[in-house]
């Protein structure tokens, strides 16, 4: 009887490789260096649901698996090593990066603006000129535990590599951005998928370090994929309704006259203002009354690793603390009678600029007119039919933690600022709405959003 051969053993990588090539968490084991928050990043979670929902599997010391290992070290490094003296997976003296076709960025601009920053281009969802470091992490990492990488495929070897690409999470909670208009844009969680690829040449030296990366991706896609049903305010039109044909009472009630004079424009002082005024935020935290910087948040104390669930609990407290804070000060929303007019005006769905002039209110599906195209926008094109939001959930179910428990609670607790406008227009999963520049709401959020508290470091911004 012939003998069954077993599946062939891994191939054996080169002899004298860099370790950042051979092991995807080698940059994590350097002690010697200085890290953003005071020690090494926790990635754990994020290698855990890149191994349950990969699409590829490269044999180890493969092509492949190297390029794939140098860019999860590199990307470790640009997002937590804050001297680039530091990094060992860039050539310093060549290092450059750019992004579809852009002017070459240095590793020094990266540092300073972040890696979200360096890379997305100011849409109607986003903006690097109105977000700072610490609002950009705070804005990507509270919708998605994880966002995991992997490489599809290999074009060609060293000294130039070209591969594709693929990146993914899952939208546990909402998206919090500023956009390119210094609007607040609110995005509510579906619970789907967030899947998005690109291709990447990079120029690496001898010792495999990067000297040029030049990435290709279309970083609207995202975008797509988070608010499929577009940016989507309420606005109330002066359509007549024929409203004759109802068994009910029609008499006009006394507390209606009020309601009936007032403008619509009257309903939500709060969501309307003068022109917008460019906010400045500045990278700092606030515990009680004390303010701290960046450096004095890296180096305060750290809770050890057997103290991560107490310290979340900790932190989900202040968090439910400052939103039922936030929820009492809120003012109510305005309601469809509020727009109302003696001719019963309709509010319908439409796409509009959130200027100042603009009150808005909501309505069910079922009174809303048919329209095409309602989602036109430089984001997400204009179609006719609505994309439907992603529920396919690819996310590791089966490792559950104090970051998943946080983000499924409801987002005025994981995003403790102001929602004035989200409560004014009520969206629903796959929509998002934007809030005025200039309004106090804004301002809040800006404020809350650029703080980085001690004990978000280890809890939220110290992880991938």
């Amino acid at each position: 009887m012939a003998a069954v051969e077993g599946p062939a053993p891994p191939a054996e990588p080169a002899p004298g490789l860099p370790d950042y090539v051979l092991d995807p968490n080698a940059v994590l084991k350097d002690t010697e260096v200085k890290w953003r928050y005071g020690r090494a990043p926790d990635y754990s979670k994020t290698r855990t649901v890149f191994e349950e929902t990969k699409k590829m599997s490269h044999e180890a010391g493969s092509l492949p698996d190297l390029v794939e290992n140098l860019v999860k070290n590199w990307e470790i490094e640009a997002s937590f090593k804050p001297e680039l003296a530091d990094w060992r997976t860039v050539d310093h003296d060549n290092y450059t990066f750019a992004i579809n076709g852009g002017p070459p960025q240095s590793a020094e601009h990266m540092l300073k603006v972040g890696t979200y920053n360096a890379i997305i281009a100011p849409n109607e969802y986003y903006s690097p000129e109105n977000s700072d470091f610490a609002s950009s992490h705070k804005t990507f990492k509270r919708m998605m535990p994880t966002f995991a990488w992997e490489v599809i495929e290999v074009y060609s070897g060293p000294p130039v590599v070209a591969f594709k690409w693929r990146h993914w999470g899952t939208m546990k909670n909402d998206y919090v951005g500023f956009n390119d208009k210094g609007e607040k844009v609110t995005a509510k969680a579906h619970g789907g998928s967030i899947d998005i690829e690109g291709v990447t040449i990079a120029q690496v030296n001898d010792k495999l370090q990067v000297q040029k990366l030049e990435t290709w991706f279309d970083p609207l896609e995202m975008f797509r994929q988070i608010a499929p049903h577009g940016v989507v305010n309420k606005e109330p039109t002066t359509k007549k309704v024929d409203v004759a044909p109802k068994l009910v009472d029609t008499a006009p009630k006394p507390e209606d006259a009020e309601t009936t004079a007032r403008k619509p424009e009257d309903t939500q002082e709060t969501l309307s203002g003068p022109e917008p005024v460019p906010f400045t935020p500045k990278i700092a935290s606030v515990e009680g009354n004390k303010v701290h910087t960046e450096e004095q948040v890296r180096d305060a104390p750290q809770p050890q690793e057997d103290d991560a669930e107490a310290a979340a609990d900790e932190f989900v407290d202040a968090q439910e603390h400052d939103a039922t804070s936030t929820r009492t000060e809120a003012k109510p929303a305005p309601t469809t009678e509020d727009a109302s007019t003696d001719g019963k005006a309709l509010p319908i769905r439409s796409r509009s600029n959130t200027g100042s002039e603009q009150s808005w209110t909501k309505v069910s599906s079922e009174d809303l007119p048919q329209q095409t195209a309602i989602n036109s926008s430089s984001v997400n094109g204009n179609v006719e039919t609505l994309p439907e939001v992603r529920t396919g959930n690819e996310q590791a179910t089966a490792h559950v933690d104090s970051i998943d428990k946080f983000l499924e609670r409801p987002a005025d607790i994981v995003h403790p600022h102001p929602h004035d406008m989200e409560k004014a227009v009520q969206p629903e999963a796959g929509e998002a709405v934007a809030a005025a520049p200039s309004s106090e709401e804004v301002k809040k959020t800006h404020e809350e959003m650029s703080r980085i508290t001690p004990m978000e470091c280890p809890f939220l911004m110290n992880r991938e």
